[in-house]
């Protein structure tokens, strides 16, 4: 018997973290027997796991920084009308080829806005099509509010003419969709909290805590945004606590050329460079203590092995997410933060002293497997809607 596919799109625009969690969803997928066609319309990154699934790639794109304004291909040209044309059309190709049981569409309609010119047809055209694809948005926490009400209505509008539903990878006990969202009241397909997806499959805290031994974790997510954070800490490096300890630098596939140039030319014997680590989760576990961005990647992996972490969040541009979310974590004592306007030698010393006075066992109880039970109710959507 053939099983059921599954249409999973994902753009990332900037860094990596809607692809890795995308990925970590789509192993999720096939873990219950489902096909994954996983669409990525953004720049390609290595060393993805994808547990199975097909990778689709369709002509990339980015943005060119931070505002998401301007969106450019992998020759960094903007994108015209003819480059749209081409990736919707590719899109609706394949959901004609494929005839995928689902559709599911990573953050769009909560974010992804300016992809609306390839994802209103697919959408039109799964609604259309003859075998009735079940289609889902797949959201994370929490949205990047936005500031204006006639934006918010079109989530609404968007979700309720076009969606079976809405998938949100949030524990529903720390945060839940209308602490960032409006008009969460008003969307009227069901909302289901899966619990965080955690990116990688095995996560384990090792049996000893490597407090006494254990290196210093410096890492930026993708990068992209990570080269200013990046400077800042190895500057204030030798006068913070464990300065002696070997200090394990994971720059990011998209970490400016400049900045990992910088970093080595520091000369410091105990400061070591790595621009990718697929095995980033085992590092975290392995850790003294990790410093880091605030993606959510990034947080939940810190959980899931307990490192004593510090966090400095993003907070360039429009983007609020990371904050909120390290914010709330720190309120419930799994980490300490330090505000990216506020980053200084004296002020990462503090939260790295609080940090390593705190007990591995401190991190508290957070639904991490929002993998597992997104396929399971996406299993259990499509043989209901086969069975309709």
């Amino acid at each position: 018997m053939t099983a059921p596919r599954v249409l999973l799109y994902v753009q990332n625009l900037l860094g990596i973290g809607h692809l890795r969690r995308a990925a970590a969803v789509a192993r999720g997928l096939t873990a219950e027997g489902l096909a994954v066609d996983f669409v990525s319309g953004g720049m390609p990154v290595p060393h993805l796991p994808l547990g199975g699934a097909e990778l689709v790639q369709l002509p990339p794109v980015r943005a060119l920084d931070d505002a998401f304004k301007v969106l450019v291909d992998d020759r960094d040209r903007p994108i015209d009308d003819g480059f749209r044309a081409d990736r919707r059309d590719r899109l609706l190709a394949l959901l004609q080829a494929r005839r995928p049981a689902a559709v599911i569409t990573e953050l769009f309609p909560f974010g992804r806005r300016q992809m609306r010119f390839e994802l209103l047809p697919l959408l039109e055209a799964a609604r259309a099509a003859a075998w009735r694809p079940v289609v889902l948005s797949s959201m994370r926490d929490i949205l990047v509010t936005k500031p204006r009400a006639d934006r918010n209505r079109e989530i609404v509008d968007t979700l309720n003419a076009w969606y079976d539903g809405a998938l949100i990878h949030a524990d529903p006990g720390l945060i839940r969709l209308e602490r960032t969202f409006p008009m969460a009241a008003d969307i009227r397909v069901p909302v289901t909290y899966t619990g965080y997806v955690v990116n990688t499959d095995e996560l384990a805290v090792p049996a000893l805590d490597p407090l006494a031994a254990g290196e210093v974790l410096v890492s930026a997510g993708g990068g992209a945004v990570g080269h200013d954070f990046m400077r800042r800490v190895a500057a204030a490096m030798p006068d913070l606590p464990l300065a002696d300890r070997t200090w394990r630098f994971v720059t990011g596939h998209h970490m400016r050329p400049d900045t990992v140039e910088h970093l080595r030319g520091l000369g410091r014997p105990n400061l070591v460079v790595d621009t990718m680590r697929p095995d980033l989760p085992a590092l975290m576990a392995g850790a003294a203590l990790s410093i880091s961005q605030a993606g959510y990647n990034t947080l939940l992996e810190l959980m899931a092995v307990r490192a004593r972490a510090v966090v400095v969040p993003f907070e360039g541009g429009v983007e609020t997410e990371q904050r909120l979310r390290a914010d709330l974590l720190a309120e419930v004592g799994a980490l300490e933060v330090v505000a990216e306007a506020d980053l200084a030698t004296a002020t990462l010393a503090a939260a790295i002293g609080r940090a390593l006075a705190r007990p591995r066992d401190a991190v508290p109880a957070v639904d991490l497997d929002g993998a597992r039970a997104t396929g399971a109710l996406v299993a259990r959507a499509v043989r209901d809607r086969a069975a309709a």
